[in-house]
């Protein structure tokens, strides 16, 4: 019984240094890139998070200049006692280039001597012509108008039908 209790013990130990291992690598170099939006017109603003950045970092991509990447809250947050600038989260706004080509583009987070590229990390598309209701020409095109011109017809003809039959009805 007691060397079942003694194994219990140190299998536990062993999950905690297991556990605890990954973690005390984690700050070393970047290990998750979040974006937000990921789909974004050209000329729009990215929101790019990077863990373990803890003294922050640059984001490049081909649709933006570099962007730098701050260091997010102060204190040792989820360091621990290991020191450091901020809590190993880093933060940075990207502004998408107004002549980015639309689609998939990847994203390369540079920090504390490390690197992590995230592929297809967020979509470029076409921008959007605002104010005028997203309409690219000026109005009905003859195609338009005539299409628009033998559906009331249609109607009308179909109207005076059914009255005219409403009216012959009556009359029996």
């Amino acid at each position: 019984m007691r060397n079942t209790r003694a194994l219990a013990v140190a299998g536990a130990a062993v999950a905690a240094l297991g556990l605890s291992a990954p973690a005390a690598v984690a700050w070393d170099r970047p290990s998750n890139i979040v974006v937000l939006p990921s789909v974004i017109a050209r000329g729009g603003q990215l929101t790019i998070t990077a863990d373990g950045c803890r003294n922050g970092g640059t984001a490049t991509s081909t649709a933006f200049s570099p962007t730098r990447l701050s260091p997010v809250g102060g204190g040792k947050g989820n360091e621990g006692d290991r020191g450091g600038a901020g809590s190993g989260t880093a933060r940075g706004t990207a502004t998408v280039n107004s002549d980015a080509r639309p689609g998939p583009y990847d994203i390369t987070v540079t920090c504390d001597g490390g690197s992590l590229t995230k592929p297809q990390a967020f979509t470029v598309i076409g921008g959007v012509r605002g104010g005028i209701g997203g309409s690219s020409t000026t109005g009905a095109t003859p195609t338009d108008v005539a299409i628009g011109g033998g559906l009331v017809a249609a109607a009308v003809v179909g109207g005076g039908v059914f009255w005219m039959r409403r009216r012959a009805e009556r009359n029996i």
